[in-house]
C-alpha cells in the first residue's frame, strides 16, 4: 500500500502537480518541521481566503517552487518571461538567475568588501548556501505576514522570517536563541495573481547579529551590512 503524505495547507500546489515536474531531490518536499514552527512561533493567524493569508501562501509556495524546482517551466506561481527579483535596491534578478542563485544567494548579495562580509554569496552555490543555513536552522526558517497594506496588482506587504539557531553556522556554535528579522516588500502581480516582480526590503545585520552574538566573533557581530 503506497504512502499518503498529508496535504500542506501552506502549499497547495504542492498536490497539483503532475507527473512531468522535475523535482531537485527526486520528488515534492514536505514541511512538517517548518510548518510546526510557523504555527508555535507565528503572530497572525489570518482568516481563510484573506488576502493577508493569499499573499502568505503565496510566497512559501514561490520560496518551495524555487528551492525544489529546478525548470521554470515547472513554476506555477511566477510569470518566467517577465519576472524581476529585486533585494534592497539592488540591480533585479530574472527569473533564471534567481534560480541558478537560490533565494539565499539571492537575499544575501552584498557589495560590502569581503572582510565586512559575515556570508559571502558569491563564493556559495545553490546547494552550499541551502546546506548552511539548513545546518544553522534545522527546524527550518519560518515565514509570516504581519501585514498588507495594499492589494492588487501591487501588493505592499510586511513579513517576518525567524528559526532556533541550534545547529553550526559558518564555524559559530549554536546559542539555541531564536534568530530573526522583518522587512517590507512588494508583489506585482497578474490578473491571475503569477507574480511579475518581487521587491524586498530587510537589514541582513538583524540575521547575522543573531548568528554571531555567541561570542566567537569579534569582526562582524555589527554587521555594517548593506547593498
Amino acid at each position: 500500500m503506497a504512502n499518503v503524505v498529508a496535504k500542506d495547507k501552506y502549499r497547495s500546489i504542492l498536490h497539483d502537480e503532475t507527473e512531468n515536474i522535475q523535482w531537485r531531490h527526486g520528488g515534492p518536499p514536505t514541511y512538517g518541521l517548518v510548518n510546526q514552527l510557523f504555527e508555535e512561533g507565528r503572530t497572525k493567524e489570518w482568516p481563510e481566503g484573506s488576502l493577508e493569508e493569499i499573499v502568505q501562501n503565496g510566497i512559501k509556495s514561490w520560496e518551495m517552487e524555487l528551492t525544489h524546482k529546478i525548470r521554470l517551466q515547472d513554476f506555477k506561481t511566477i510569470v518566467p518571461e517577465k519576472f524581476k527579483f529585486f533585494v534592497n535596491g539592488r540591480e533585479g534578478l530574472t527569473a533564471e538567475e534567481t534560480l541558478s542563485l537560490g533565494s539565499y544567494n539571492a537575499l544575501l548579495k552584498s557589495s560590502l568588501p569581503d572582510d565586512f562580509k559575515p556570508y559571502k554569496a558569491n563564493e556559495e552555490t545553490f546547494e552550499s548556501s541551502h546546506e548552511v543555513f539548513k545546518s544553522a536552522f534545522p527546524r527550518g526558517f519560518a515565514w509570516e505576514v504581519i501585514k498588507v497594506y495594499t492589494g492588487p496588482p501591487e501588493i505592499a506587504f510586511k513579513f517576518r522570517h525567524w528559526g532556533f539557531f541550534e545547529g553550526p553556522f559558518k564555524g559559530h556554535a549554536p546559542t539555541g536563541k531564536i534568530v530573526q528579522f522583518s522587512g517590507l516588500g512588494t508583489l506585482k502581480v497578474d490578473d491571475s495573481l503569477k507574480v511579475e516582480e518581487v521587491e524586498i526590503y530587510y537589514d541582513p545585520g538583524e540575521l547575522f547579529g543573531g548568528l554571531l552574538s555567541n561570542g566567537d566573533s569579534t569582526k562582524s557581530s555589527a554587521c555594517p551590512f548593506s547593498s
